[in-house]
């Protein structure tokens, strides 16, 4: 690995994360007209959490904060793997029935705006239908790819830097 401090990578991560987040929503969603499935949605949360934790990481000054957000980042990570690897899951061994999320015009047309909008929130579609891939991997594929290889790389900063550990040991006054 190459060796830069926890919070320059943590800012590589962070760059990441918005790359990933620009490619759903501006090529995916807008571009090719793919509307997201509630758990899409959540993995999209998840990113844009680990980009938060990051960014917050990046930009800290103290050694502590830094680690607390790399924590964060990481099981944040965590989560949104185990989110992408259920979505796999779904798409490789789909249910008979299928009850992921509403239409988005019918949930206009059928209830109170008060109702409506957090129902948009969660997304509509068919959590188990691959509407994109790329190298035979579909949109749930390539997140879990992403975030388990964040979750591993901020795991390996973490092992580097001493687990609980504030300030890495090259850093540390003998």
């Amino acid at each position: 690995m190459i060796y830069l401090p926890t919070h320059r990578w943590l800012a590589l991560v962070a760059l990441a994360c918005l790359g990933m987040l620009a490619f759903g929503i501006l090529y995916l969603q807008n571009h090719l007209g793919l509307e997201p499935c509630p758990m899409c949605i959540v993995q999209r949360y998840a990113l844009i959490g680990v980009l938060v934790w990051c960014v917050l990481g990046a930009g800290a000054n103290s050694p502590r904060r830094t680690l607390i957000m790399s924590w964060m980042a990481l099981l944040t990570a965590g989560f949104g793997a185990f989110v992408a690897a259920r979505q796999t899951w779904l798409q490789w061994y789909p249910p008979e029935v299928v009850s992921c999320g509403r239409d988005f015009y019918g949930m206009i047309e059928n209830f109170p705006l008060q109702r409506a909008v957090p129902m948009i929130f969660k997304g509509s579609g068919d959590c188990s239908k691959i509407d994109w891939s790329f190298l035979g991997g579909s949109i749930a594929n390539w997140s879990f790819v992403a975030f388990a290889g964040i979750f591993v790389l901020i795991l390996l900063l973490r092992w580097r830097d001493g687990l609980f550990r504030a300030t890495p040991p090259s850093e540390q006054i003998s």
